[in-house]
Parts: C-alpha cells; structure tokens; sequence
C-alpha cells in the first residue's frame, strides 16, 4: 500500500505542477498540451468511479482542454484517490473489479493493476505534454519521481 501512496502523492504533485506551468504561459497556443492535460485529468475520473463500482459509459475520456476545469479536476481528483485509498487494505489491492470500457466490453482487473495503470497513464501522458513544450519553446516541468520524493 505505501508505494501505491506514494504513487499517487507523486500523480498529484506532477498534475499541479504541470497545471502551474500552462497557467503561467503567456502566448496561448497551448490546444495541444490542454487536450493531454484534460485527458489525464479524465481518465483519472473514470477509473476511480470503476474502482467504486458505478458506472463510468457517459463519463468524457477525451475533450477540448479547458484551464479552469483541468484546476477543479485535479483537486477532485486528489480527494477521490485519497478517499479511496484510506478505505482500501493491502488484501483488497488484489480484489477485481467488474468494469465496462469506453466501448461497452466488460473486465474483471484488480485494484493494484488499475491503481497502477492510472499512475502510469498520467507520467507517459505528461511525457507528451513536456515534449510539445519543448517544442514550441517552453520549458518542460520537472516531474520525475526522484525530483518529487528529494
């Protein structure tokens, strides 16, 4: 249970970094990087309201990036995963969830490989969003985990 924590103590750290830095860019031209960001931001949603059982068919993985709504999701986000997390032991880490994807097919995925994916989905994601950065000029935002746990 620590490092799935940890985990996601660093995913809250990298989203409100990323969030600071595409609030404090000044030219705009930022679709792109808003897009990936709301796409972390979304999914993020979806899998926690698969990991409590309810129903995610209606809920958006993909939509245009919006800064203000990136900032709300982020903080319910973190709330919803803290949440969850206190309410969880290591033994229910390996319990399956029943889920249906985007596209209506049914899983059966464990909570540790589900709060793992969502860990990794968001780093690879933020990835993208640093190298388009980078290309138009901007300095990508330091987000490794070592920079986080020093």
């Amino acid at each position: 249970m620590k490092t799935i924590q940890k985990m996601f103590e660093h995913l809250n750290w990298a989203n409100q970094r990323i969030l600071e830095t595409l609030q404090n860019v000044k030219n705009g031209g930022l679709d792109q990087q808003l897009r990936l960001f709301s796409h972390i931001l979304n999914a993020e949603q979806v899998w926690v309201t698969r990991l409590k059982g309810m129903d995610s068919s209606q809920m958006p993985i993909w939509s245009d990036g919006d800064i203000t709504v990136c900032a709300k999701l982020i903080k319910q986000n973190e709330e919803s995963y803290k949440t969850f997390l206190a309410e969880i032991t290591e033994n229910d880490l390996d319990s399956l969830i029943t889920y249906r994807n985007s596209n209506g097919e049914e899983f059966k995925t464990s909570i540790r490989d589900i709060l793992t994916h969502v860990a990794l989905h968001g780093q690879y994601h933020r990835g993208q969003i640093n190298s388009r950065l980078r290309a138009d000029g901007i300095d990508p935002v330091s987000i490794d985990y070592i920079i986080f746990v020093r």
